[in-house]
């Protein structure tokens, strides 16, 4: 099996977005509303008005243009392509980092943080606080191939990324995740392979236990309604891509409108500003980021995940019985509707270096706050070199 890493290009064929144009002006859209917030989903004149600049105004090749720059990369790992941003630091004894992203997200989550992580003298900071940053693209989503066959989940995806640090000549290195790359990153601190020297989350994947919700201070009373709301109202998606990925897949796949209100909804519904995704996100880094799904007709592949862990009945490595051990540095964010107290978290990772509640920032943190991220992961790795 080789174990070669081939530089790509990004460069997607003209034919390609001159459909995408003809299927936006076909576009049909709902008939009749009765409601007129977003309590059934976007409402039809935000999902207009992204979808106009979609039409007008939006140009693909500055996102190509963008990632081919920093580096884009392909190697195959357990039988799969994986595509992966590199992006070496000018400092030489920089920290590698792999970064996970989640749904529905994708490696243009972390635009933002690659240059003050990678340069940070050029970004005000310190160069001894720099990073070496890979940035993979989850199994079947992005221009990552698509899984042929069941079977990958976040365990084996763990497995992968810890391939690829050792394939890049890491032997000392940390890892970073938020949504299902919380998963993946919390997956790597259980197999604490050789070289990893500490993780930093801004998500936490488990649920409280009946002891902590009758002992709930006020502040984690507040969280457990934020997520009992979200849980009850919010995540419809979850169950859909769960249970029947194929089923939702087929409208993802051929209909670019439809995939870009089941990404919208999320950027609107867990942003920092919820409810008013314009208000964290322009209309071109939402509009980026479904891109990246229509293009590789990832919308299916992608969902797959939430069925693949189900079905492998999946539940956090964090556990009470069996704490994580690694190092590991948390960044909580106010308007992160799932969001965990220390002490809840300090019960399943035994070492927590670093934990931080900004005071602004929802799901979506690198791309809302990326300077609190910044200084975060900085300083979380800053006390273990």
């Amino acid at each position: 099996m080789t174990e070669a890493i081939e530089s790509i290009t990004i460069e997607v064929p003209q034919v390609q977005l001159d459909d995408l144009r003809r299927r936006l002006d076909a576009v049909r859209w709902p008939a009749g509303q009765t409601v007129s917030d977003t309590s059934q989903g976007p409402t039809l004149g935000k999902m207009q008005a992204l979808t106009e600049r979609w039409r007008n105004g939006y140009d693909w090749r500055n996102v190509e243009a963008e990632l081919n720059a920093w580096g884009m990369f392909r190697t195959t790992i357990d039988g799969l392509d994986i595509d992966f941003l590199h992006i070496r630091s000018p400092e030489a004894d920089a920290l590698p980092l792999v970064m996970t992203h989640g749904w529905p997200g994708s490696i243009l989550e972390f635009r933002k943080v690659i240059g003050p992580l990678t340069d940070p003298g050029a970004h005000g900071g310190d160069p001894r606080r720099a990073f070496h940053l890979v940035i993979p693209s989850l199994p079947g989503f992005g221009f990552s191939a698509k899984p042929g066959a069941t079977g990958w989940t976040t365990p084996r995806i763990a497995e992968a990324w810890i391939a690829l640090m050792h394939r890049l000549g890491y032997d000392r290195w940390g890892a970073q995740g938020g949504d299902l790359g919380c998963a993946v990153t919390d997956e790597i601190a259980r197999l604490n392979p050789a070289g990893l020297i500490g993780t930093h989350l801004n998500f936490a994947m488990f649920g409280p236990t009946p002891d902590e919700i009758a002992d709930a201070t006020e502040q984690e009373q507040k969280a457990l309604r934020d997520a009992k709301y979200f849980w009850d109202n919010l995540s419809g998606y979850a169950k859909e891509q769960q249970t029947r990925p194929e089923t939702i897949g087929y409208s993802l796949a051929d209909s670019p409108v439809g995939q870009a209100a089941w990404i919208y909804t999320m950027f609107q519904d867990t942003c920092g500003t919820p409810g008013d995704a314009e208000g964290s996100f322009t209309l071109d880094e939402m509009l980026d980021d479904i891109m990246m799904y229509w293009l590789p007709n990832s919308g299916a592949s992608s969902a797959r995940l939430y069925w693949e862990m189900t079905q492998s009945g999946w539940s956090s490595p964090a556990s009470i019985e069996h704490p994580l051990t690694v190092p590991v540095g948390f960044t909580m964010p106010p308007e992160e509707a799932v969001r965990k107290s220390r002490r809840q978290l300090e019960r399943r990772y035994a070492d927590i270096v670093f934990f931080n509640e900004p005071a602004e920032g929802g799901h979506f943190f690198a791309l809302e706050q990326p300077a609190t991220l910044v200084d975060d992961i900085r300083s979380t790795f800053a006390l273990l070199t």
